[in-house]
């Protein structure tokens, strides 16, 4: 029996489909966030616990649903929420576990650590 199914909207809240980790190339994860002394700000994100400060400019973000393996790519941007670019801004991503990323933010210009109001991570994976 052949058919087509429609559906506005598909619900699921376990399992691998809950975090998109069943289908191919779409983001894993994402996460926004502001970066301040304080600590992380969480603005927006998917399949991401927690993001946690661990120094200046330094920052950790588990993943809720962790990656099949290690080998998955993390990307990230960072600048300032007013304009949403600054040129003097640099991320650093280090894939930690299949459920942890380590963040290093700092400045082009002096090399220093810095918190940052706007940061953006995505995973991407097979």
């Amino acid at each position: 029996m052949a058919g087509t199914l429609v559906a506005n909207t598909i619900n699921t809240d376990t399992g691998i489909y809950s975090t998109n980790n069943a289908y191919s190339g779409i983001a894993k994860a994402w996460v926004n966030f502001a970066a301040a002394a304080g600590g992380a700000t969480v603005n927006s994100s998917f399949n991401v616990s927690s993001v946690t400060r661990t120094g200046t400019g330094q920052y950790q973000v588990t993943m809720t649903t962790a990656m099949p393996n290690i080998y998955y790519v993390a990307l990230g941007t960072t600048g300032v929420a007013a304009n949403g670019y600054d040129a003097n801004r640099l991320i650093n991503i280090d894939v930690w576990s299949t459920s942890i990323i380590n963040i290093t933010l700092t400045s082009a210009s002096s090399g220093s650590p810095g918190d940052f109001s706007y940061v953006g991570v995505a995973v991407l994976s097979s």
